[in-house]
This record gives C-alpha cells, structure tokens and sequence, in this order.
C-alpha cells in the first residue's frame, strides 16, 4: 500500500511516498491477467488495419499501469479493496462537511496525482494519432495522461484535472495544462495549484498520513485528520469550490455528448480500451456504433458490459498490447 504523508516543517510543506519496492507503481493496481495471445494479437492487427476511421474509448484501466488505482478492477480495484464508495455530486453540492472531507483528501493526493506519466499504451494512441489512424479518442479519464502524451483529436469526457480553456471536446495544440477549480456560486476558475497555496496557508499546522491511495487523486484518511481541515472559499464571492470534473451521479455537458456522438457517427470502427463501460456515459457511445453497425473490439481486463455486442475481446493490459500494434 501506498503512504502519503503531508506536514508543515519551519513553514515548509514536505511530502513524503513509499512504495514496497517488490511491486512498482505500474503493477500495484493492475488485474492479473493471461499472457498475451499471439493469436489475438493478429487479430487486433487485423481489426486496426482495416480500420480507416478509428474511433478509441479508454477508461480507468488504461492508467493503472501508470500507478493511478480504478473503481472496478477484480482484487485491485478500489470497490475490491475497501467498502468505500467515491463521493456524490449532490453530496458535495449539498454538505459542507463532505466538502471539506473532499478537500482535505485531495489536498494530500492531487500532487502525486498530478505528477502521474503516460505509460506505454498512452504512447501508443499517441502515435496511432500522429500516423493518421486515430481520427478521434474520447478518454473517460480525469488524469490528463493522453494530453501528456501528445493526444490532440481528444474528448476528456468527464473533464479533466489539467486542462487548458478549449471547445467543447477538443484539446488545442501547444496550450498549457493546469487543473482548474470552480466556485459553485460565480463560476469564477481558480488555478488548482493556486488552491494548493491556499490551503497550505490555511493550514499551517496541520498534517496527515493517508491511510491509502484510491482513484482520481483522492487518499484514505480518518475522520479525526479531515475535522480540523480548513477550506477556503471563492475569492470573488465567498462562494464553494468544486474541481472541474464531472463527479458520479453528475452529468456530462449535453454539447460535449453531441460532439462525441458526431464523431462516433463519422467514424468506421471503434476500440475500446481500458474500460468495463458500466458508467452509461461512456457506454452510451458503444449503443450509437452498434446502431452504425460499426465493427467494435475491446481490450480490457475482465468482462465488460459490452462483450456480447464486440466482434473482438482481449484481456490483457493495454501497455503490453498496444504498442505491439502495428498503425500502419
């Protein structure tokens, strides 16, 4: 297990990680699974090639190979793990003190959280991107690691912890990412390293030990840490903050469901990546191209909820297969 630690020294913060050195960030929360069928290799080859407008949709499961934990993944996955359950939009709109026990967590977990690189399936897409075979990829994932990587044809779908202001879906080339906060009041966007800053002041004194690593930025600690947690407020007017990110039991901005639709309807395949497709955000779009009759294949560790409707499964982890994918 992962130990984050945060405390004020002479007024410096310090964080400390440790990891067992027996199993390294990029194994710790992926699934076992099989050795790579050689044969199912030909056949993702097979599918990619033929494919002239490749439409990908990548979730939790491409990430955990960064060291980032999912939901849903068997023995590793943060509901395998523990009874905790990740935090409700009408929860944090509603409670302040599920506010504050969200910020709190998050003030420890966002810098290892945002320190997180691509791993080789992130490379993969990239390039897939920059030959021309990616015409779109729409990632459910909030860790910005495609935008690290170089992905430009890119919807955050549930928005993201390092984006940069762009249109609805599109990531615009050369632009700086930073993690962005919204007063839920005046809407006025705080830099989320700004928030850091803030908090720290806030907070001279007070430290905390995670008690665990769990996904999108977020750590385990007791309830005894998080009551002497101060929040600051919106600037402007005094307002609450909330991350830019589409929390569960949210919705995801019409136009961007729009947008994505578009590209889903322009394009001749589509492969899934990393995902069980159980949140119907996501799922919604495998509905559109089975209704295209679009030839769908999916890669991901475990079954999903839309095996029966893919013409290829494969359960292996995505930065072992991908990069063995010739884009051509």
């Amino acid at each position: 297990m992962s130990a984050l630690t945060f405390g004020s020294t002479k007024g410096r913060w310090m964080r400390t990680l440790s990891r067992p050195s027996s199993r390294g960030p990029t194994g710790l929360f992926v699934p076992p699974s099989p050795p790579v069928d050689p044969e199912k290799i030909k056949e993702l080859q097979r599918f990619i090639t033929l494919s002239k407008k490749l439409l990908v949709m990548t979730g939790a499961g491409v990430s955990t190979e960064s060291g980032i934990p999912d939901y849903r993944s068997e023995k590793v996955g943060l509901y395998a793990r523990t009874d905790r359950r990740p935090i409700q939009h009408v929860d944090f709109i509603r409670s302040a003190p599920v506010r504050q026990r969200y910020w709190a967590r998050n003030f420890v977990g966002w810098p290892q959280f945002s320190s997180h690189q691509p791993n080789p399936a992130h490379w993969a897409l990239s390039s897939w991107e920059k030959l021309g075979k990616l015409h779109w990829l729409v990632t459910q994932n909030v860790d910005a690691l495609h935008s690290k990587a170089g992905n430009q044809r890119l919807t955050e779908l549930h928005g993201c912890m390092h984006r940069c202001p762009s249109l609805p879906g599109l990531a615009i080339r050369g632009c700086v990412w930073f993690p962005r906060v919204l007063c839920l009041n005046c809407g006025e966007q705080t830099p989320r390293r700004v928030l850091q800053e803030r908090f720290q002041v806030l907070n001279p004194s007070w430290s905390a030990e995670a008690q665990g690593v769990a996904p999108d930025g977020d750590v385990f600690l007791t309830e005894e840490q998080v009551r002497s947690f101060q929040v600051p407020s919106c600037d402007r007017c005094g307002g609450p903050l909330k991350p830019d990110v589409v929390f569960f039991g949210d919705t995801v901005n019409p136009d961007k469901v729009d947008f994505v639709h578009r590209r889903v309807k322009e394009a001749d395949s589509l492969l899934v990546v990393g995902s069980s497709l159980q949140v119907y955000s996501g799922y919604r779009f495998i509905l559109t191209a089975r209704e295209k009759k679009l030839p769908i294949a999916i890669l991901n560790i475990g079954p999903t909820r839309s095996d029966d409707l893919a013409c290829l499964k494969l359960d292996s982890r995505c930065g072992e297969l991908l990069p063995l994918i010739d884009p051509q």
